[in-house]
């Protein structure tokens, strides 16, 4: 798994800077034009993503998983539901959360005028895309291969991290303004800087940690992945759509990131979600939970 990762960052340092001239190459004929709006640091996370996609049937092919059952997956008959209920069960209280705030000094309604609308529906294809890329490669692949193991804590609780980590890693913005073959190495070295400060990891690290865990456990329980797909969406989507509409007037650091997903609030708000899907599948899958 070390010598994976490793090589997946390797690789996707390597891919960045290709990626992103071919971007401003296109941008710059007038083709797909809002490519030009995004700086080094994301084209260098979606070259990360596609190295991790590149590396993992080889990775695969060494630990031999062969099907599902290898990773301790099934079919799973009820995957409508299971999809649905956990999109409900993690939009509704964030909306509860995003009404609340909204009430308060801390945001405020933007005008219907002032709403970029191309950006929410940016978010609605966010919010079906990342969580099957992310669900396939954090609890199906990764967790999969370390239950292999035989030490089901160990697992949840190094997936988890691995998540949090990695979604929390992010070189500050503008870091290579001159895109060089060594771009990607400068990003690598620079992601950690938001590790020097407690009150952001407090803030993020914390909460995805728990979100992991959370996905993990909807994974475990169901011996699937429809049900931390569907919790997956509605979070990206509730929290994508909230940033679109509201406008922050205040910094509440660690009780309030970025979005919705960050700080001790959504910390209290997950964990309460988090309690609703056990109760749930306790009543619908009775020995489950």
């Amino acid at each position: 798994m070390l010598v994976y990762l490793l090589a997946t960052a390797l690789l996707g340092a390597l891919l960045a800077p290709p990626i992103f001239w071919g971007a401003q190459s296109l941008a710059s004929h007038a083709i797909f034009s809002f490519l030009a709006r995004f700086d080094f640091e994301t084209f260098f996370h979606r070259a990360l993503l596609l190295a991790a996609i590149i590396l993992l049937w080889p990775f695969a092919r060494s630990l031999s998983v062969r099907d599902l059952t290898d990773l301790q997956l099934e079919k799973n008959p009820r995957w409508p539901g299971d999809l649905i209920a956990g999109f409900i069960f993690a939009a509704i209280p964030l909306l509860c959360c995003g009404a609340i705030l909204l009430a308060t000094p801390i945001f405020s309604l933007r005008a219907a005028v002032a709403i970029n609308w191309s950006a929410v529906g940016k978010v609605a294809a966010a919010a079906v895309t990342v969580p099957i890329i992310e669900e396939l490669f954090f609890r199906g692949f990764v967790l999969g291969i370390l239950l292999k193991t035989g030490r089901r804590c160990l697992a949840i609780l190094v997936t988890s991290a691995l998540y949090s980590i990695i979604h929390f890693l992010k070189a500050p913005e503008h870091t290579s303004t001159v895109v060089t073959w060594a771009s990607g190495f400068n990003s690598i070295a620079h992601a950690f800087v938001q590790f020097a400060d407690p009150m952001l990891v407090a803030a993020g690290f914390t909460t995805l940690f728990l979100i992991g865990l959370i996905l993990a456990d909807a994974r475990l329980q169901t011996r699937s992945l429809w049900l931390p797909m569907g919790l997956h969406a509605g979070w990206i989507l509730t929290s994508g759509v909230f940033s679109k509409i509201a406008l922050r007037q205040l910094i509440v650091l660690p009780w309030l990131g970025k979005n919705l997903l960050v700080g001790i609030v959504p910390l209290v708000i997950a964990g309460l979600t988090w309690l609703i899907i056990r109760a749930w599948l306790k009543y619908v899958r009775p020995g489950k939970a």
